[in-house]
């Protein structure tokens, strides 16, 4: 009997333990893993500056534009040959139509400076005449260049170096007599440009003088402009100077005048 009782007992121990087993589960590894994403939160350090590329200048006009492109390079011209920058640039953009022109934009020539003995590139232009031959530059620097070296290469403008470089007033009504141009307007032209774009200030910041319009002295020379029967003689007496001193200041050899040519003379 008591060995029954003790079968009996070990049945339902082992019983019990087999049923707990079956209540036990196991994480089956191949189901996926759920995770619970937090919330992101806003960055709060400061952000990082941004490049902001810089725009092109923005000008007023066509005009404002030329000026700022090639100031410098007049000013560089009025260093070596003594010509004044706002007389470069307003020459410039009077004869370039602000760098707009077809001499300008096919050959960089802001002058219009004619071929004569030129040896390099060539365009074809209608100008006095119909396709009259110019100057093509692979730069307008060369442009620029060439203009100081007309100027100050020929006699008839050799007085106009013997005004006051921040003068342009008397460079301008200097450079019509000479026979610049043709345009009896040219010199009011110039005078306009140069005061309505205040060029006048590039001269004045090479000069170390104040960069506004103050009234000039009156220069200390003026021009005479040569009419039927003067001679040297009778200009030298009209103006209380000398033969010889007209000669030297006007780079004269001999007595012979022209009618309509130009000469400086002592006030």
């Amino acid at each position: 009997m008591s060995r029954l009782v003790v079968i009996v007992f070990i049945s339902f121990l082992a019983f019990s333990c087999g049923s707990k087993k079956g209540v036990v589960t196991k994480k089956n590894k191949s189901e996926p893993v759920i995770e619970r994403k937090e919330p992101v939160l806003a960055e709060t350090s400061p952000k990082k500056p941004v490049l902001v590329k810089e725009t092109s200048k923005v000008y007023a006009n066509a005009t404002e534009k030329y000026i700022d492109t090639y100031k410098e390079i007049a000013q560089n011209e009025m260093k070596l040959y003594g010509i004044p920058a706002s007389i470069t640039l307003a020459q410039g953009i009077l004869e370039s139509g602000s760098g707009k022109g077809r001499l300008s934009v096919k050959a960089n020539n802001h002058f219009g400076i004619k071929c004569h003995d030129w040896t390099g590139k060539k365009i074809y232009h209608d100008d006095d005449k119909k396709g009259e031959c110019f100057r093509k530059y692979n730069d307008a620097k060369y442009s620029f260049r060439d203009h100081s070296l007309f100027l100050s290469e020929r006699k008839r403008y050799a007085f106009l170096f013997d005004l006051k470089q921040h003068d342009y007033k008397r460079w301008a009504k200097g450079l019509k007599s000479a026979g610049y141009a043709t345009d009896r307007k040219y010199p009011e032209k110039l005078i306009s440009l140069i005061e309505r774009y205040k060029l006048y200030e590039y001269d004045r910041a090479l000069l170390g003088l104040e960069n506004n319009i103050a009234k000039d002295n009156e220069s200390s020379k003026l021009l005479y402009t040569v009419s039927k029967g003067d001679t040297l003689y009778s200009i030298s007496k009209k103006y209380n100077t000398t033969v010889q001193e007209l000669q030297q200041i006007n780079g004269l050899k001999g007595n012979d005048l022209d009618i309509g040519q130009i000469l400086l003379v002592q006030q």
